[in-house]
């Protein structure tokens, strides 16, 4: 959530960096008349608590000289003016939820370092690693790939749930599991994060932390509770909220935290798009890094985040691109973003495995995540940084496109052999 005070002080600042995002904030138009009205309703309110003040000195003195008549008429009116104080107040706070309403509508103003654009096509190359695999055939996607070694079955997965939904089975199975902890180990090993396992199922006030609620509510999955609980979209989720509504020592700060969950997603306004195998499932797994920062450092932690996903695709030795994501391609609480894209032989193209994101005080101030610097210093917003390290179902696809081999089989890279149990090979199960 945007600064209010920050909003009303530059609010046209606030319009233009929006309107960079292709959003029409045609709420900025009402906060400002909602501000308006409650400045206008705190100083009707200051000026009559001054009258009844005055009122309440006067009716003091009237007793005093023993006039209780005009005493009393007082009285009435400093009654009239109580009520008219408390209805006031009732409309202050009206117009405060309204723009508190008004803010959490709003997304994030882009750091000035992200390009301009008018979608995604704007999005900016930063770099490339490694080159594309030459195959003396023609290549198959992950689909045909899986079904013929029998370690993919999406036709048995849609009757057990529905369509979007796959099983894995022997091999494949353990690739998946091989990659998760692959991950887990890098980043905790050897890149400084705090391994943790959250919950799978969060409630509202997580979900508007991290700002999916209200604006994503569709892509969510609800249980049927009346607590009010989903299933996870993402460890996002549970992994920032950890310390909603306290605040830290600035010490204590970067934290980074490596968690792995598997994500639910309904995939709302997607349908025909990526239908095709297991690119874009209702569930699937992911290892998401997230950080809490300092304000100063946090655009360096998102680079080292980000290095540190990419780390993953190097040592399988998968071959892919960092993109800038363009102000029209944003998530709605980022402030930066940078997509890996992974090479995938069958589609003759990148696609995205992995989003890191800076979203500098947005998420925090919705969350209440502060800290405090040394000597007692006022509490400051964390920065909360997040990105996938990697998404794992779609790891699972580079691997099986870009390591195919002629015979159908999959080559297993040298980096996950220790946790196949020295496997070196995919074949027909």
């Amino acid at each position: 959530m945007l600064d209010l005070n920050y909003v009303r002080e530059n609010l046209e600042h606030v319009r233009s960096a929006l309107g960079k995002r292709g959003v029409v904030p045609e709420s900025l138009d009402d906060f400002a008349a909602a501000d308006a009205q409650r400045r206008r309703i705190i100083l009707e309110s200051d000026q009559l608590n001054a009258e009844r003040n005055a009122s309440s000195r006067e009716i003091g003195a009237l007793m005093k000289a023993g006039s209780s008549a005009e005493a009393e008429a007082r009285r009435k009116q400093v009654g009239e003016l109580k009520d008219r104080i408390a209805e006031l107040d009732r409309l202050r706070d009206e117009a405060e939820t309204r723009m508190g309403d008004l803010l959490s509508s709003l997304p994030n103003i882009p750091h000035e370092s992200v390009p301009a654009g008018k979608d995604e096509s704007d999005n900016v190359e930063v770099r490339r690693w490694g080159t594309k695999p030459e195959f003396d055939f023609e290549p198959k996607d992950h689909v045909d790939l899986g079904t013929a070694l029998g370690i993919l079955d999406l036709d048995r997965a849609a009757k057990i749930a529905a369509s979007r939904f796959a099983i894995l089975n022997g091999s494949g199975a353990r690739l998946e599991r091989a990659l998760i902890n692959f991950m887990l180990d890098v980043q905790t090993r050897e890149h400084g994060y705090a391994e943790t396992l959250p919950p799978f199922i969060v409630n509202e006030k997580s979900l508007f932390g991290t700002a999916q609620l209200p604006k994503f509510a569709e892509d969510l999955f609800k249980l049927q509770d009346d607590r009010e609980l989903y299933l996870v979209p993402t460890a996002e989720v549970p992994v920032t909220n950890y310390y909603r509504e306290e605040i830290l020592d600035a010490s204590q700060l970067p934290m980074r935290w490596a968690a792995y969950t598997p994500c639910f997603r309904s995939e709302a306004g997607s349908y025909g798009k990526d239908t095709r195998g297991v690119i874009r499932q209702h569930q699937f797994e992911k290892v998401e890094l997230v950080k809490y920062a300092l304000p100063e450092n946090s655009y360096d932690e998102l680079e080292s985040l980000t290095r540190d996903a990419e780390d993953i695709l190097q040592r399988l030795g998968i071959h892919y691109r960092v993109v800038a994501l363009s102000t029209a391609d944003l998530g709605f609480g980022s402030a930066k973003t940078y997509d890996i894209e992974v090479w995938l032989p069958a589609q003759n193209t990148f696609r995205e495995i992995s989003s890191c994101s800076n979203y500098e005080a947005f998420q925090a101030r919705r969350a209440q995540i502060r800290f405090r610097r040394a000597g007692g210093a006022k509490p400051e917003f964390v920065h909360t940084l997040n990105g996938s390290g990697l998404a794992v179902g779609r790891t699972w696809i580079a691997v099986l496109e870009n390591y195919q081999q002629a015979d159908g089989s999959i080559q297993i890279p040298e980096a996950l052999r220790p946790y196949m149990g020295g496997l070196d090979k995919i074949s027909r199960q």
